[in-house]
């Protein structure tokens, strides 16, 4: 499960699901957020302050058959992105292992990953994953491409295989 706006977070997604199998699903809202960044960023700001969770597009009727779920989400405003935190509040993961991994524009993860684990007090989560991607603020959109993507792939398998999810 990935919410990318750039499409850092679907490349690190994609080497995840390309290395593990699984399904690879797109977190889509029933109202997508603006194309515009400057509005985007002034929406999830509210939304953030006022705890409004977006409603998602995305629905998945199965979960309880996953053992494992990977959650993949820009880092905005320091903090997890509010349809994120819809999707985990919307499904019982309990039980699971819920596999953080991010993309941000140079500032790190902020309280994304501790907001994962109080969302998900039933469920282990393992240590995150974390790569720096655009910076939309500057135009850099798509950065995890070329040789940033092989440099990413070698990062990812590390990272899989410390969290022993492959050998």
């Amino acid at each position: 499960m990935y919410l990318s706006r750039t499409n850092n977070t679907k490349a690190v997604a994609e080497i995840i699901h390309k290395n593990t199998g699984g399904d690879l699903v797109a977190l889509e809202l029933a109202t997508p957020y603006p194309e515009n960044y400057r509005a985007t960023v002034q929406q999830v700001v509210e939304e953030n302050e006022s705890g409004y969770l977006p409603p998602l597009k995305t629905k998945i009727d199965d979960i309880q058959r996953y053992d494992i779920v990977f959650v993949g989400f820009p880092t905005w405003g320091m903090k997890l992105p509010p349809p994120m935190k819809t999707f985990l509040k919307q499904y019982n993961l309990s039980g699971k292992k819920v596999i953080p991994f991010n993309t941000n524009g140079g500032y790190g993860i902020g309280t994304s990953f501790q907001t994962v684990k109080e969302l998900c007090p039933a469920s282990e989560i393992p240590e995150g994953f974390s790569m720096k991607g655009g910076e939309e603020v500057y135009g850099k959109l798509l950065v995890i491409k070329d040789d940033k993507a092989v440099e990413a792939e070698a990062e990812v398998v590390s990272w899989l295989k410390k969290i022993k999810i492959l050998k």
